[in-house]
Formats: C-alpha cells, structure tokens, sequence
C-alpha cells in the first residue's frame, strides 16, 4: 500500500518586531556636600564684630579723639558734610528726575540746527535742567544717540553740573562773605563749555565716539529708573562727598601752615594744587564750594579753579565719559578741559574777582 504524505502547510511566522531603544536615564544626582558647619563671614557679622572692638577699645578712642588735633579735623569734617548733603541730595533727585522723565527729544527740539548756535544754547541749558557729573554723562549720550550734535551736548555735559541753580545756591552759602565768587563761577563754568563745544566743531571727530547700544536702565519702569538712579548717584556721590570732607579736614588740621602757606603765596603753584586737588576728590558739584571755602588759606582765583575743574573733569568723570563715549574720545577730552577749566577760571577772576 503506498503511503501517501500531504504536504505540510506553509508557516507564516510573523517577523520580530523592533525593539525601542530604551529611553535615556536622568543622570543620577550627585549627592550633595553637607554644610559645613561653623562660622561663615558675613555683613552683621563684620558689624557686630566691629562694635565689639570699637567697645572694647573706647578708652584709647576716646582719648585720641580728646587730642586738640582730632577735634579741628572732626569740626571740619562735620561742618563740611552737614552743610552740603542737603544740596548734594536734592541735585540728585533732580538730577534723577531730568534723566528719566524729560524725553531726549525736547532737546533735539529745542536747540537750533546750526552747530555753532546749537552749543551756547546747549550751554545755557544746563542753567535751566539741574544735574550733577554723574547723570550729566548718561544724559549727554542720550543726546547724541538721540541726533543731537556731539558739540552741543557737549556744551551740557559740562555746564549743567557746574551752574544749575542748586550748584549757584550752594556757592553762595558756602561764600556768604563773596557774592562775586557765584558769578564768577557761572561764567567761567559756562565760557569753558562753550569753548570746548566749538572746538569739537572745528576739530572733533565722529568716530572718537563709541556709545553703547543701549542706555542705561533700558527696559525698566520710569519709577524702578529714577529710584535706581537715585541710590547710584547717592551712594557714589555722598561715597565722594565724605572722602572730600576727610581730606579737606586733614589738610586743615595735620598739614603743616608752613606747606599750604608756601603753596598759597605762590598763584601758579596754589591754582595748579587745587586744580589738581578737585580732579583726585572728585567731589559731587552741589558740595564743591564748602570744601573749597574750608581752604582759607587759598586766594579766591585758587578757589575758582577748584570750582570750575571739579564738575568738568575728575577721576569719577574721566572713568564714566570713556564708560559713556569710548576711551579713545576720554583720552583727548580730559586733558583738553583740565587746561581750558584752569585758564577759564584764571581769566574770569581777573576779570570778575
């Protein structure tokens, strides 16, 4: 019998389906350090730390403060700070107030097309806006981002710290016995700033400047700007305010007579001293004047040119304007304002004092 065999029906295996790659794993956390205990610096620590010394060492403090010599520094200090932080104050929040609230555009509206009439009116300006050297920089920029010509707010960047009406008022109570001086400083002040606006006219020029694409507090609330400028401007300008104090004191009560007399008797070196003295205090100019007047020994032309360089050019100025315009244009406008602030004065008091 033949055996016969069916053939076996075909098998149909379904194929192996992929596999998922398998999903990445987070990376473990690293286990963190445990804090360390003990002592950790920090500000009250340093505050408690120094009234625990100052305390513990009272009786030595108070006998160097009962020396003849602390007491006349400590006068003039005190006298030099109560007297001017009402001034320095207000012309801060002026200040404040000009470079938040008044649009750029007014100036650009307000001032002539022709460069040469542009800078007087520029200059005059700053009698009208108050505004002390550390807004007048960011504000001046503004300016030129804004289409003004560099010659014109030039003009403002150096009148309106040196004859707004709170930099006159101060100079007149920090000189009640000199009225003149108050004059004499509007127009030495404003003569320099026009005079440095026309010489950029002639021989500035454009690509000395280097702004920075954005101003300062771009993007923030007028409100959070004018109290962010406030506290800046406050803490550099009162930081500078008692630095000037301290060092008009100490030369009032530890110089020897002897030096400053010399200094005072000879007009060059007593002018070029003080010239130099007001670019390495960097006073705020609402506070100038007392610590000028404080330097009796000194004649009034001295004094003059203390107040005229001072809102001009000084260390603080010089390091914010290569900030604002570029180092490059700093580096030919310092020097350049620092001799014509120095014959301004010189001129003006022959004229005027």
């Amino acid at each position: 019998m033949a055996i016969t065999t069916e053939p076996a029906a075909p098998t149909t295996e379904t194929p192996p389906t992929p596999e998922s790659p398998p999903e990445p794993q987070a990376p473990a956390k690293e286990p963190q350090a445990p804090a360390k205990d003990g002592w950790q610096l920090n500000s009250p620590l340093v505050l408690t730390m120094v009234l625990l010394l100052v305390v513990l060492a009272q009786g030595p403090i108070r006998t160097a403060l009962s020396a003849p010599v602390m007491q006349s520094w400590m006068t003039v200090f005190v006298a030099v700070v109560v007297q001017a932080l009402p001034f320095l104050v207000l012309g801060v929040l002026l200040s404040a107030a000009i470079a938040v609230f008044v649009p750029a555009t007014w100036f650009t509206r307000a001032l002539p097309d022709n460069p040469v009439l542009a800078v007087p009116v520029a200059g005059m300006a700053g009698a009208i806006l108050p505004g002390c050297e550390c807004a007048s920089v960011p504000v001046a920029g503004a300016l030129v981002r804004r289409g003004v010509t560099p010659a014109a707010a030039i003009a403002f960047l150096l009148s309106a710290p040196a004859i707004n009406p709170i930099v006159l008022t101060a100079t007149a109570v920090a000189f009640p016995r000199n009225p003149e001086m108050v004059l004499a400083r509007f127009v030495g002040s404003l003569l320099v700033a026009c005079v440095m606006g026309w010489l950029w006219t002639r021989l500035g020029r454009t690509d000395w400047l280097k702004l920075p694409a954005h101003e300062p507090h771009a993007g923030e609330t007028k409100g959070a700007a004018f109290w962010g400028s406030v506290r800046h401007d406050v803490m550099q300008a009162g930081g500078f305010l008692v630095l000037g104090a301290m060092s008009a004191a100490t030369l009032k009560a530890v110089a020897p007579a002897s030096w400053l007399r010399t200094a005072a008797d000879n007009p060059v070196v007593a002018i070029l001293a003080l010239s130099i003295l007001a670019v390495l205090l960097s006073i705020c100019s609402e506070a100038d004047a007392f610590v000028a007047a404080s330097l009796t020994q000194f004649s009034l032309t001295a004094k003059l040119a203390f107040l005229v360089v001072g809102p001009m050019i000084d260390l603080k100025l010089f390091a914010m304007q290569a900030g604002t315009f570029g180092r490059g244009f700093a580096l030919r406008f310092a020097p350049a304002t620092f001799v014509l602030a120095i014959a301004g004065a010189v001129v003006t008091s022959a004229v005027l004092l």
